[in-house]
């Protein structure tokens, strides 16, 4: 029997990530099945169980592949602007963000999802967190809760309305990152 490459596998499992993702995007966890999920990769049962047991496993999957990679270099007007901006065009493009409000609703009931998002959030406050060198420990990590918990809010409200302008949210997290201004 010849020995199917690594590069093909691989291709297969994010081939079946994206089918889940867009399924549960726009149908949510509860209303899509496994085989919803087949029918939206193109793959056959057999494909989907050699990868995944479950839909709780494909759903674990998704959340670990999560990454911050749109996240900001620095904490400046302008680069805030960009990184949400590229929030929406997720949102947009992708129902990225009606998938994250699913994911946090999972996570609500499922403990191995609440790890998962648990520590990429806690990975994004550290981020904010090393963007504020100037900062104690303490206040840093007070503005970097502060910091995602209104981006957090802003996918949420993108989930919800479709879109949201970033400009408040840009004027509020700099609020945040910036302090009081003292007069």
């Amino acid at each position: 029997m010849p020995k199917v490459a690594q590069s093909h596998l691989d291709a297969r499992r994010q081939q079946i990530l994206d089918a889940a993702r867009t399924r549960f995007a726009t149908h949510g966890f509860a209303r899509t099945s496994l085989a919803d999920i087949v029918a939206e990769s193109g793959l056959s049962n057999g494909a989907i169980y050699r990868y995944f047991t479950s839909k709780d496993e494909i759903i674990v999957a998704i959340c670990d592949q999560a990454t911050s990679q749109w996240f900001p270099d620095e904490l400046t007007a302008g680069a805030v602007r960009d990184f949400l901006d590229g929030i929406r065009a997720r949102a947009r493009d992708d129902g990225h963000a009606r998938l994250v409000a699913q994911v946090y609703a999972e996570a609500a009931i499922s403990p191995a999802v609440a790890e998962i998002v648990q520590q990429r959030l806690a990975r994004l406050r550290d981020d904010v967190a090393a963007l504020l060198p100037s900062r104690d420990r303490a206040d840093a990590a007070r503005i970097a809760e502060a910091f995602v918990a209104m981006c957090v809010g802003f996918n949420q409200l993108l989930a919800v309305r479709g879109d949201v302008d970033s400009a408040p949210f840009v004027d509020a997290l700099m609020a945040i990152v910036d302090g009081p201004k003292v007069t």
